[in-house]
C-alpha cells in the first residue's frame, strides 16, 4: 500500500507531505519497516530464495 493517493482527513492535505501530526502518523504506519527494520517483501524474497537453494542442493546430491 502507498500513500501517494491519501487525503487527511484533519488537515485535507496529502499524506505523502506529512503536513500534520496524523499525516506523519498515518504515513509511517503505512511505511513501517519488518522485523530488523526489513521490508517484508525483502524478508520474503530472502526466503524463497533459501529455499530454492536447500531444494537445488538436495536435488543435486541424489
Amino acid at each position: 500500500m502507498s500513500c501517494e493517493h491519501l487525503i487527511c482527513a484533519r488537515c485535507s492535505g496529502p499524506v505523502v507531505e506529512g503536513r500534520c501530526p496524523a499525516c506523519r502518523a498515518a504515513r509511517a504506519e503505512v511505511h513501517r519497516p519488518g522485523p530488523f527494520g526489513l521490508s517484508p517483501i525483502l524478508i520474503i524474497g530472502a526466503l524463497v530464495l533459501a529455499l530454492t537453494l536447500l531444494i537445488a542442493l538436495k536435488l543435486g546430491l541424489h
